[in-house]
């Protein structure tokens, strides 16, 4: 059975119940993707599987189908599968949306992975720092980095007892050299269940959308022997520039231009020395504390040193 078919097979399991529809439908829809607009098949399937989900009327927890495993953090590869983790939350973050009552970082021997947990749920708080049984939460992926979402099927029991976290988390002390693009004032897609980055206004799942505003940068970061790539969120970026997303958001309608925020980060950071520490996903660190160190230096000089090693 060829890829694309195994996933329509899969895909028709999960709608059986509930649409008149046949494996070819299913399969026709990803190859129209996969083929003619190149889409990865992930993408594919998360497409397919939104449309088919929309037209029946049904949430994504809805078309779970036989029970959870057991898994531990480093074994989570692959998205849509239905797990049951032993993990504690190391740190919780601001959400960006009301649909969401609780985004942060969950942890096991094996390692560290995102998790956000929907306000329509109806959960129990997670607390940093508590150790929790999590069964039947829902894998997801973007861009090579997994995450888990907890909805209204999953049980959160606590547990009385202390794990040990697998430590990928990363410290660098460098300059930061270039900022990527990608940085400064962006917009993501709106849609409950993505945070994607617009490219001219659409989500590579949603299409076009209004989008809402965020601020970042993507530095890379020289510590002498290697380049790092790290990406600090709005919070990070305020606290290193002084550009708050509101600063940012009134700079960028004043001029009519959004690349003047990018070009006024830019000034500030480029050419100073920070020490970073953060989780690492994909090739990414996060910066979850930044400490900048001494004065400025010749980046453009770093840079080229950086790029001929």
């Amino acid at each position: 059975m060829s890829d694309v078919r195994q996933h329509a097979d899969d895909i028709h399991g999960q709608f059986s119940d509930h649409l008149d529809v046949s494996i070819d439908d299913v399969e026709e829809r990803l190859r129209t993707l996969v083929d003619e607009y190149k889409v990865p098949i992930d993408e594919a399937r998360r497409s397919v599987t939104n449309h088919y989900l929309e037209e029946a009327g049904l949430e994504r927890e809805d078309i779970a189908r036989g029970g959870s495993e057991a898994a531990q953090v480093e074994e989570i590869d692959e998205p849509e599968q239905w797990v049951d983790l032993t993990a504690k939350v190391i740190e919780l973050w601001e959400p960006r949306s009301d649909s969401i009552a609780q985004v942060g970082l969950l942890g096991d021997p094996t390692g560290t992975i995102k998790f956000t947990k929907w306000a329509k749920s109806d959960l129990p708080s997670l607390e940093e720092g508590g150790v929790y049984d999590l069964r039947n939460v829902v894998t997801d992926e973007y861009q090579g980095r997994y995450s888990v979402k907890l909805n209204s099927t999953t049980v959160i029991e606590e547990l009385d007892e202390e794990i040990e976290v697998g430590d990928d988390t990363s410290e660098i002390e460098g300059a930061l050299v270039d900022m990527q693009s990608g940085s400064g004032l962006i917009k993501r897609c709106p849609k409950e269940d993505c945070t994607r980055v617009l490219q001219n206004g659409r989500c590579s799942e949603h299409g076009e959308v209004e989008g809402e505003f965020d601020l970042r940068i993507k530095g890379v970061v020289d510590d002498g022997i290697d380049a790092h790539e790290v990406i600090f969120d709005a919070e990070a970026t305020e606290g290193l520039t002084g550009i708050s997303l509101e600063e940012a958001k009134d700079m960028a309608m004043d001029a009519l231009d959004t690349t003047v925020v990018a070009d006024e980060i830019r000034d500030a950071v480029v050419g100073t020395y920070y020490r970073i520490e953060g989780p690492t996903f994909g090739r990414y660190v996060l910066a979850d504390e930044v400490e900048e160190l001494h004065g400025p230096v010749d980046a453009e000089e770093l840079l080229i040193k950086a790029r001929s090693m």
